[in-house]
């Protein structure tokens, strides 16, 4: 108990402090909310067992207005991408209920052809919670509530979670914590539980003051810890229904993973705001992906970014003179790292 205060403390601390940093109207946020949707995006995907790198997903949503799309995993993406958006601009209007997480669920599969039938409709054949992991491996994790069971205890959770919200008797990380494992205990739709979990997620956390999470991945960082993750969920699951039932494994879990997303957004924000107002936006998403990929090659570069390649050896030379990164090695084998 004393390190779920300790570390809701620090939190809620960090939360103040970024407030002050919003209100200056920083201009290297815009960027930092960009990669961390990218990121997003991608990492949220990938948990399920899409397989497009961050770099990939970027492209695909340079040209989101395309009609079709190659694989389900560009479906997946794109969709995810425009629910996430649509929580962005407007949580301060949206309130948490079972017909808008069915929306929400719609929103997410809209691009998803084989998911047509059942989406925004809770479950009628009864899931379970699978991890996927690279190789195509699948372990199922645990079993989740039945389909008759699932719109009532949906109506339970959501009910109790904006009655604890309104009494204020608990902390509200502490019922932001507790619903999204109740929510995915209850797994209510056939596909898409996970996502779905992870952008209420910042639905909530937005709701509540924790703006920061919109500049830093929370789901990247659950795909760091995407073994950790499913432990902890299990460790409560296993008493699913019975007295021994505890979430306290996940609730650690989830506060330690706020502390250390806490921890990369500190570290992003002072990498780019040390490279100054004086970079082009070109110039900042150079730098950027070398911050996030290095050691880089000038090739890596060009195929990642799409930029010609004599305007990348222009400004890497600019951002060299302006000692943003160092150079090491000659000839093909030069690579490029940021310097902090």
């Amino acid at each position: 108990m004393q390190q779920v205060l300790k570390q809701i403390g620090f939190i809620d601390s960090f939360k103040g402090q970024w407030r002050a940093i919003e209100q200056k109207e920083n201009q290297y946020l815009k960027q930092l909310k960009h990669l961390a949707t990218i990121e997003s995006t991608g990492s949220s995907t990938r948990i399920e067992g899409a397989t497009l790198n961050d770099e990939e997903v970027e492209k695909l949503l340079k040209s989101v207005k395309v009609s079709k799309f190659k694989s389900r995993d560009e479906q997946e993406v794109v969709g995810y991408y425009e629910a996430l958006d649509v929580i962005l601009d407007n949580y301060t209007e949206i309130r948490l209920s079972e017909s808008y997480i069915k929306q929400l669920h719609g929103m997410l599969l809209k691009h998803s052809q084989k998911d047509t039938r059942h989406r925004g409709q809770y479950k009628n054949l009864s899931n379970q919670v699978v991890a996927n992991y690279p190789g195509g491996k699948r372990v199922t994790i645990f079993k989740t509530t039945e389909p008759h069971l699932a719109g009532k205890e949906m109506e339970e959770l959501i009910g109790w979670t904006n009655a604890a919200f309104e009494k204020e008797e608990l902390h509200p990380l502490i019922i932001i914590a507790a619903f999204v494992y109740e929510f995915l205990s209850i797994h209510p739709f056939q596909d898409g539980n996970g996502r779905l979990s992870r952008l209420l997620t910042t639905l909530l956390l937005m709701q509540h003051g924790y703006h920061f999470v919109q500049y830093v991945s929370f789901e990247s960082l659950i795909e760091e810890r995407k073994k950790e993750y499913y432990k902890t969920l299990i460790s409560g699951q296993k008493n699913r229904y019975k007295p021994a039932e505890r979430i306290d494994q996940w609730a650690l879990f989830f506060f330690g993973s706020m502390v250390l997303l806490i921890s990369k957004l500190e570290h992003k924000y002072q990498e780019y705001s040390k490279t100054g107002g004086y970079l082009n936006g070109r110039q900042k998403k150079l730098l950027a992906f070398i911050t996030r990929k290095e050691p880089v090659k000038l090739a890596d570069i060009v195929e990642a970014t799409g930029l010609n390649r004599s305007t990348v050896k222009k400004d890497l030379a600019y951002l060299l003179s302006e000692n943003n990164i160092a150079r090491r090695g000659q000839g093909k084998s030069t690579v490029y790292i940021f310097k902090p």
